[in-house]
């Protein structure tokens, strides 16, 4: 005679449960919004207060601000949550404001190729010649035609940024190089149209980079000395290689410093280490600058000089320094350290133009964070450290000889200095 009201109990009950577990799912919901929308304005907050370019890069921040919180309904997971703060930091085209973390969707920050847009066509000027193992075709010079079979205009346009002006032109090179980098989770097939007219199709992922067992390697030619650094300027035993380096290159004709795989960067430790055994006293090697302020106060500009102190035994033959659009960071610092001590002759082409030092900041209580350059960097005679142009420039037009060393060699031998 109970069983039916039983099963009625049961049944109301079994619904409050599932309503409010319903209710408590929304309210988490919101929650989670919520904490993204404090993350988004953390970051955005951190970005007016700190970053270097700020200014420069002229940020539309209320665009940020609007668009950016519109896509948070659209996060559904980590995986969004890392793309919606990566692809934030896209708006800024700056390859030194990026996130800590990568997923499989995310882009890479480099490719070995690097083109520009000319006269409304996308154009390969430079390729990682001295570090490719099995590029035949000369490709320095082709047109880039489609990338995955997509028109590589269209998908400048369709670049997952949204305040960026895909109209300037240092943007759209930007977003151009981050479309050749590539997402990890795709191929990266390249239509191309060569010099010669002639269609060629590349994909990316069939070149194979050098791998370098030591920090850095070293070799004699004709009685000059070449340090090659294998992209460990991060590394605080390459100073001690170096040393051990230089000391049996000391009767060297003259030294030629490659800096062309330094493409992660370094730390101003091994680069003040390398440059102090070229010089006799304390020397300036480059600028700072960052615009210093207290809330609710205006902002001050504040800038130093930062000297190198001689170290050891000095080398004091001619130098050469190699760069490349692979010199990066800390690599141009050192680029623009030597050129500033008027101690090397710098050869090879624009590099990889990695704007000021940075920092890293967290989000909120993420277990990821993001770069920032927090300071402006600049060659002592006012250059700004990311506009630099080597003195000795190299236009590439092959790949069957390395051009940029043997423009080194031939100022060596020629007494350039």
């Amino acid at each position: 005679m109970n069983e039916k009201p039983v099963n009625k109990i049961i049944l109301i009950f079994t619904l409050f449960i599932n309503i409010s577990a319903i209710s408590q799912g929304k309210d988490q919901s919101n929650s989670d919004k919520q904490q993204i929308k404090s993350e988004l304005n953390e970051v955005l907050t951190d970005i007016e207060n700190n970053y270097a370019y700020f200014n420069k890069k002229n940020i539309d921040i209320k665009c940020l601000k609007e668009k950016y919180n519109a896509k948070i309904n659209l996060i559904k997971d980590k995986n969004d949550k890392i793309l919606f703060f990566e692809y934030l930091f896209d708006e800024f085209y700056d390859s030194h404001v990026h996130l800590n973390v990568s997923i499989q969707n995310s882009y890479r920050l480099y490719s070995p190729i690097y083109a520009v847009l000319k006269n409304e066509k996308v154009i390969i000027l430079n390729v990682w010649q001295n570090q490719l193992k099995n590029l035949d075709e000369n490709i320095v010079g082709a047109e880039i035609l489609k990338f995955n079979g997509q028109d590589i205009k269209t998908l400048i346009d369709i670049f997952p940024t949204v305040c960026s002006n895909k109209q300037n032109k240092d943007t759209r090179n930007w977003i151009i190089n981050k479309i050749l980098a590539g997402r990890y989770s795709e191929s990266r097939k390249l239509e191309l149209l060569l010099k010669n007219d002639k269609k060629y199709t590349l994909n990316l992922d069939d070149l194979t980079l050098k791998k370098h067992q030591s920090l850095m390697t070293t070799s004699l030619k004709k009685n000059i000395g070449i340090v090659s650094i294998n992209n460990s300027l991060g590394q605080n035993a390459l100073i001690t290689e170096f040393d051990n380096a230089l000391k049996a290159l000391m009767q060297t004709d003259g030294l030629i410093i490659d800096l062309r795989n330094t493409v992660d960067g370094g730390d101003s430790y091994i680069a003040r280490g390398i440059m102090s055994r070229f010089i006799q006293k304390d020397t300036p090697y480059q600028m700072h600058s960052f615009d210093d302020f207290q809330i609710g106060h205006p902002l001050v500009k504040r800038s130093w000089i930062e000297l190198v102190s001689p170290r050891g035994a000095i080398y004091k033959k001619p130098v050469v320094i190699l760069v490349g659009r692979w010199t990066g960071s800390m690599g141009e610092g050192l680029a623009i350290g030597f050129d500033g001590m008027k101690r090397a002759k710098i050869v090879g082409t624009e590099m990889e133009r990695l704007a000021g030092s940075i920092e890293n900041f967290t989000i909120g209580k993420l277990d990821f964070g993001y770069s920032l350059s927090t300071e402006r960097l600049y060659h002592i005679n006012g250059t700004p450290r990311e506009e630099y142009i080597p003195t000795n420039y190299v236009n590439q037009t092959h790949i069957s000889s390395d051009e940029i060393m043997k423009k080194g060699i031939e100022i060596i031998n020629t007494r350039e200095f």
